[in-house]
């Protein structure tokens, strides 16, 4: 379906990637995996023409659809949910107006064995198809499950766009690449935003969907549940593993194992063949086994172990100054926006020291907060201010937001740096895998992971002595973010956390506020007290709407499902069944009207015609009305 052919991907003199090679087919579910800034989004970029190859080629069907959710995407305003999810459906009517023009084609055209003519018959039933699956439902009925298994509720539908925050309109975004039902699906991240019931929603659709996907995830659950093949990039390179993600894992470290010991016995091979040269090299009786193994040796397929990339980030925070005893205190606070209250009535108070967590579903306002700590939002109402001598440096959840898409790595650290600072910018970018000519990469081209990188670099700059982190971990695979918990571990100030991952927050905080329908409640311990208390299994649980199904609702939901199905294909049955039937009506006239001209030359030939002839081409004509008027009775009754 899509060919990758020799690719290679250069920014000056750093090569990207290097003359890459795959093929993506009609059944694969790819997972892309790879360290942050390896390619992955690169490669997704250059399959649906956002970006161009240095040298090689990328094949595709004219007619591929490709449904595309980047990391960072731009969001439409001034419509609500519902309203701008179902723009999704406006490829529809295109679609539409494809059928009107190819069965205006097909009327008027004879050339019908033609190659062009059955192009025309194969795309008007590929469109009819989609058009089928497209028409199963009423597209607002579609839009509405849609949008509430990505965790909407029904009376968000109703809110305008701009009223949510940026995670919830990729969800709106996801949600109109899903309805369009694309040839190829293409997800970056796409479980950063999604609580667990929404990627569990998300996960279920993927597993069942017959079409292709690419995906990138650093959440090895859904890449084992949604992949059936996984392609690793590497230092610019690929290897293609035709298993989900831990089966890869096993086989990667199964191939450099052998790869290793099949190395390591060579070279003893090599080394022992050289010194018998280097001691018999002189010796005349010797001189044709010596001659012998020089030219084995000069044959000899050297063999190579792939690279690996080690480099691991080697984050440590800048000593904190003493605060006053009380960093942070609010009372009665009650926030929100003017369409919006998100939460009333909180009591916060963070001591110096306490490093806390703010946990919950999202939309429950754990951002929001952080932007009146930080000062970006004012409250409705209560008192919210920050204690004595308080520097804050915050990570905000969205970077793309934050950094100078103009500006390169080094100059984003450049334009804040003062004093003695300046001089270790090099060696603060290295801690955070910013070498070589990797400082020279201008911001708009780095992946969500650089960019996170590259924010969190930018508060070691200054010594802040409290550090308001919103989601940090979003973006980075699971060694990082180990790296980055045992700094915040070793930091000396005060730490403020909003994150739903229980294995990043275990061990690391000390307190938690949980967000929870409108309002916000302290609990005193870490993670493993809080869910002890709460009787839940991990932090995920605490976003579910709903209890889950019972098995028998289970069950009725999964006969329904195949219900539904069924009517689908039958649809689709029908559908090709009536186009058929317009088909031979519209050849059976044709036939009819060229047997009766040819009828009409028979019963009175001129001196120039072929009676044999017009009599083969008459016969053959009138077979081929006769058959089709057969199939046409059968597909009528």
């Amino acid at each position: 379906m899509i060919s990758l052919d020799d690719v290679t991907v250069a920014y000056g003199g750093f090569v990207l990637l290097d003359k890459i090679n795959f093929h993506i087919s009609e059944t694969d579910k790819i997972g892309l995996v790879g360290k942050n800034g390896a390619g992955k989004s690169t490669i997704m970029k250059m399959i649906c023409g956002l970006q161009n190859p240095t040298s090689g080629q990328i094949d595709k069907p004219s007619h591929l659809t490709i449904g595309y959710l980047p990391q960072i995407m731009e969001h439409h305003r001034g419509r609500t949910v519902l309203e701008e999810t179902i723009t999704a459906f406006d490829e529809s009517n295109e679609l539409e107006r494809e059928v009107e023009d190819i069965t205006n084609q097909l009327a008027s055209r004879t050339d019908y064995e033609s190659e062009d003519y059955y192009a025309l018959i194969e795309r008007l039933n590929e469109v009819n198809d989609r058009l089928a699956v497209s028409h199963s439902e009423p597209p607002e009925v579609q839009a509405r499950k849609t949008l509430k298994g990505l965790g909407f509720k029904e009376e968000e539908l109703f809110r305008n766009t701009e009223t949510f925050s940026q995670g919830w309109n990729m969800r709106i975004e996801l949600a109109k690449i899903l309805l369009k039902q694309p040839d190829l699906l293409m997800l970056d991240e796409p479980t950063n935003h999604l609580d667990i019931e929404s990627i569990e929603w998300l996960e279920e659709y993927l597993k069942n969907r017959r079409a292709s996907l690419l995906l990138v995830s650093h959440d090895r659950k859904f890449l084992d549940t949604v992949t059936n093949r996984t392609v690793e990039v590497m230092l610019g390179h690929i290897h293609d593993y035709k298993v989900p993600y831990s089966k890869y894992l096993e086989l990667r470290a199964e191939r450099l194992q052998q790869q290793t010991a099949a190395y390591e016995n060579q070279q003893k091979m090599i080394q022992k063949t050289e010194e018998f040269i280097q001691a018999f090299r002189y010796k005349p009786t010797k001189s044709n086994q010596v001659q012998s193994r020089i030219k084995a040796l000069e044959k000899l397929d050297r063999l190579e172990i792939d690279e690996t990339d080690s480099a691991v980030l080697t984050v440590k925070f800048p000593p904190a100054q003493r605060a006053g005893d009380v960093v942070y205190k609010a009372v009665d606070l009650s926030v929100g926006y003017p369409q919006k209250v998100v939460f009333t009535g909180a009591d916060v108070e963070i001591k110096r020291g306490e490093k806390v967590a703010f946990v919950g579903r999202n939309g429950e306002g754990k951002t929001t907060l952080m932007r009146v700590i930080c000062g970006e939002l004012d409250p409705i109402s209560g008192e919210s201010r920050l204690g004595h001598n308080v520097d804050i440096g915050y990570f905000a959840q969205n970077q793309e937001d934050v950094l100078d898409k103009s500006e390169t790595v080094f100059s984003t650290l450049d334009r804040i740096a003062v004093g003695d600072i300046r001089t270790k910018l090099r060696d603060i970018l290295a801690q955070f895998l910013f070498r070589g000519e990797d400082i020279d990469k201008r911001v708009s081209i780095l992946s969500g992971g650089e960019r996170a990188r590259l924010g969190m670099a930018k508060l070691m700059l200054q010594s802040h002595n409290l550090l308001a982190l919103d989601e940090p971990t979003n973006h980075m695979d699971i060694k990082s973010k180990e790296i980055l918990k045992q700094a915040l571990k070793a930091f000396d100030g005060t730490l403020v956390i909003v994150s739903h991952d229980r294995d990043f927050l275990d061990g690391l905080v000390d307190k938690l506020y949980e967000f929870r329908d409108g309002k916000v409640k302290e609990h005193l311990g870490g993670v493993r007290e809080f869910l002890e208390r709460r009787k839940l299994e991990n932090l995920q649980e605490l976003e579910r709407n709903k209890p889950q199904p019972s098995a028998a609702e289970r069950q009725q939901a999964a006969a329904k499902e195949q219900k539904n199905e069924a009517a689908r294909q039958q649809t689709k049955v029908d559908r090709k069944k009536k186009n058929r039937i317009s088909y031979l009506e519209c050849e059976i006239a044709k036939l009819e009207e060229k047997i009766a001209s040819m009828e009409a030359v028979l019963a009175s030939p001129g001196p120039d015609v072929d009676i044999m002839d017009v009599t083969r081409e008459y016969m053959e004509c009138k077979r081929d009305l006769d058959a089709k008027t057969e199939e046409w009775g059968t597909l009528i009754d």
